[in-house]
Order: C-alpha cells, then structure tokens, then sequence
C-alpha cells in the first residue's frame, strides 16, 4: 500500500476543464496532487470523505487590489473563506512595488494604502516580503503602469518623455526577469489618462518576448467603449501580446443595453488575436470618488472619506441634501474618498459573465473600511445565484473560468486542473448550498457552502473557519496557453 498525506474519497470532480464531473479519489503527497482514480489504496495521515460533494481546482482571482494585503494580513480570510488559493494583484495600473514614493501616493494607488504601505522600490523586494510573510493564498503579480510612472515622472497629467519611458521600461524588464506576469494599465484615471497610446504600446514591447501579458483598465467604460477596446486590441496587436480587459461592463445608464455591441468587438478582435476579459457578478462598481462618475440618477455610496469620515456609509445624495449641495459639489468636498457606483445594468452584467471568454475576477478593495460584498462573496455568488439557482451556465462551465482558464492566461504552470502532479490547490464544497452572504449593508460576511480548501496541499480552510495553516507562496510566470 502506497502512503499519502491526505486521501479525498468519493469527491465529484470538476476538474477545471469544462468536462462532466466524476466520482474519484484524490491522493495528495507534499504540495501535489499524487494520483486520481476510483478506489485508490493509500495509507494516509487525513482521510475526507466527500460523500459525493463536488472537488475543484482551487479558484484564481484574476483581479485584485490584494498587492499589500497578502503581507500585512496574511490569513487572507475574504479570499480564502470563498475558495480562494491563487490572486493576482497589481491590476488597473497600480501595483505596490517597484515604487519610490514622493509624499502621499497619487490616486488611485491610495487603494492600496497610505504611504508607508509602499515598502518595496524593487520587485524583487516584493518578491521577498510575500515570501517571508507566507500568505495563505499564492500571489501572482502584474506591474502596475501607474506606479511605473508615478516613479520616474514629476507629473501624472502628461505624457512621458523619452528618457521617462526608458527609465519606466528598465525597471518593468527587471520585473519580468523576476517572474512578473505582466503590464496593467488603468488608463481611465486621471493619473494615466493622459498617457498616449504610443506610451503604453513603448512599455508594452518588451512583454512579447517574455511570454507575458497585458490587462487594462480601459481609457473608457461609458460611452467610448469601443473607442478604448480598440486601443487595446491595437496595442496587443501591434506588441504581439495577449491582452486582457479588467471587469469589462457597460456603466453609466447611457450605456445601458450595449453589451451586444462590445462583446461583438471583442469576438470580432478574438478572431485574429488573444484577447480576454473578467468581470465581477454584481451590477455595481467601486473605487475612489470620480467626479466625472457623479450622476445624480446613480446611486453612489461612500465608502470612505478622509476629510469627512463620518460621512462613510451614506450615499452621496442624502450628503448633498444635508449640506444643501448639488452631487458633485459634495463629491468635491469629500475628497479624496471612496464610493460604491450603482451604475451597472444586471442584464448587461449577466451577459458579459456568460461569455466564453469571461473570467472571474473579484475586484475587491481590501483596505476599503466599508467594502463592496465582491471581496468576501464573488466567487460562491457566480456558483450560487446564478449557476445553481438562476443557471446562466453550467457547475464546470463556472469553475473552468476560475480555474483551468485563468491558470492558462496568466501562466501559472500546474495550477487551474484537477490533474496528476500538479499543485494540490483544491476546493470541496456543496453545489446545493455554496452561496455569497455578503451584502451591501453588510459586506465583511463570509460564504457559505464551503468544506474545505487546500492550498499547495496544506488544509487552510474548513467548515470552522481558517486552520491558521499558511501554505501560499509566491507565483513566478510560466508559458501563457490560450484556448480561444
């Protein structure tokens, strides 16, 4: 009889591939999984009878603002309590390292913290601070367009020059070499929107080379969407890189009903490129306060203020009735600050998260003191509501895109499959009870459904909470693989 760590018996296995589960065992030895069958004789320290609960790859959440939370709390519990074994941080442009801070950092890096949160001028420093800290989830790390440019230029609202690119390139490459997966941008804010096309397209060209890849926060998400895609594509196109749009939506009630339109676009660039996106289950968007999002027809909550704090949790109307105020004068007065932006069709948004192309990605705000359910519900929500309950696609459709398919783009080798020798980052649960229970009014809640979690082979989560077992660790990139 062969010996293993743990030995899974009777689990239903969705193995991340898309395919129709199966009734197996899983044995795991170390930080792999050893063998998959019916039947399997091991002799092991932990035996789980699943009992016939449905076994997956543990989840990838392909955007995050986790950059500083896996160091400063690492437990990691709103991601691991979902499912949660792998997140990828440094998106939308901005990322906690490489960056050498002048003062306060610009918006909207302040989502990650306050200055002193920003420890790491190199990447490598990073690197070694996810290491020591030994978060209970793995860490994949994009580098952030925006910091590279808060790093090397006096200020944010112009293009780079020559020797401002060349600097920003330098210390991008020396990422890559350190296993970065790629180049973010969020060209939406005001501290990259003045970037050119050119400037990005400049940072871009060494990613082809390294197998690496691009996202974005497109330029747009209103009414110029499909201005802003085509940049994308077009600096895919031209750079040879896959690109990947970050929570690709319809806001702003204009927008409202052109989720057709865009993800015709996107089908239409698919055809002659690699092209993907995420999204996040909820018809609401957060971040900080943005004057040009205020409509006074959206609901608009504040999630945070720092000359007004006690004004969190209010929405903007009734603060602008109190200080008999029009919206945006209000917005102005509470800046900077942080909001909860309603202004995503449902219908739009079910759309786009059935797509074949549509990953899962959280999009939470962790240091947010009153954050939107998306941190602790995402994933158990697209299981729940609307695959068992509402059945917009399929068990293994769902979790291919927060498994094999992420695992694929962003090349994190022998992760995102139930597969033999590969990391033994899995997930029991119920299919019949999994569900979000993080609400708006009350977000910090955590799923239920969830047995167990297993994150490199370490039992990290279980039906009583976290073990207080850490076993993430740092994810340098591999080979990128698309199935289009």
């Amino acid at each position: 009889m062969l010996n293993c760590d743990t030995l899974i018996r009777n689990a239903s296995i969705l193995d991340g591939s898309g395919a129709t589960p199966e009734l197996l065992d899983v044995a795991l030895r170390g930080d792999r999984i050893c063998e998959i069958g019916p039947s399997l004789d091991y002799s092991a320290k932990a035996i789980v009878d699943a009992k016939g609960l449905s076994l997956s790859p543990g989840f990838i959440d392909v955007h995050t603002h986790d950059d500083t939370s896996v160091i400063q709390t690492p437990a990691m519990l709103p991601k691991l309590s979902q499912g949660v074994t792998t997140v990828i941080v440094g998106n939308c442009g901005i990322s906690a390292s490489p960056v050498q801070l002048r003062g306060e950092p610009p918006d909207p890096m302040n989502l990650l913290g306050d200055a002193a949160a920003f420890r790491y001028p190199t990447f490598a420093a990073y690197v070694e601070a996810i290491r020591e800290a030994q978060p209970a989830v793995n860490v994949g790390a994009l580098i952030g367009h925006t910091s590279l440019r808060n790093n090397h230029m006096d200020r944010l609202d112009r293009v780079a020059t020559g020797n401002e690119i060349a600097a920003m390139r330098a210390q991008l490459q020396e990422a890559l070499d350190g296993g970065a997966l790629g180049l973010s941008s969020g060209l939406a804010y005001l501290s990259a929107n003045a970037a050119s096309t050119e400037e990005v397209l400049a940072l871009a060209q060494p990613l082809a080379a390294a197998g690496a890849v691009y996202t974005t926060h497109m330029r747009s998400e209103t009414e110029a969407i499909l201005d802003a895609m085509n940049e994308a594509f077009e600096i895919g196109r031209l750079s040879r890189i896959p690109v990947i749009i970050s929570h690709l939506k319809c806001a702003g009630i204009a927008n409202w009903g052109r989720s057709g339109e865009v993800l015709q676009a996107l089908e239409e660039a698919r055809d002659s490129q690699q092209v993907g996106c995420d999204c996040y289950p909820y018809a609401a968007g957060s971040s900080t306060l943005d004057l040009r999002q205020v409509d006074e027809r959206v609901e608009i909550t504040i999630t945070w203020s720092t000359p007004h704090p006690e004004m969190a949790g209010q929405s903007l109307a009734q603060i602008a009735a109190a200080w008999d105020l029009p919206q945006v004068d209000a917005a102005r007065r509470l800046q900077p600050a942080g909001a909860i932006y309603h202004s995503i069709s449902e219908q739009d948004m079910r759309r786009i998260l059935c797509h074949p192309a549509t990953m899962i990605g959280s999009d939470g705000l962790p240091n947010d003191p009153r954050p939107h359910p998306r941190l602790w519900g995402t994933f158990p929500r697209v299981l729940g509501r609307y695959s068992r309950e509402e059945k917009l696609l399929s068990l293994p459709a769902a979790i291919h895109k927060m498994t094999q398919m992420p695992a694929q783009r962003f090349g994190l080798e022998e992760r995102g499959m139930i597969r033999q020798g590969y990391f033994a980052d899995l997930v029991l649960f119920d299919p019949e009870k999994i569900r979000d229970t993080a609400t708006f009014t009350d977000p910090v809640r955590a799923s239920e459904g969830l047995v167990s979690v297993w994150v490199n082979g370490v039992l990290s989560y279980s039906t009583e909470g976290a073990t207080a077992e850490r076993g993430g660790r740092f994810l340098s990139r591999g080979k990128t693989s698309w199935l289009q």
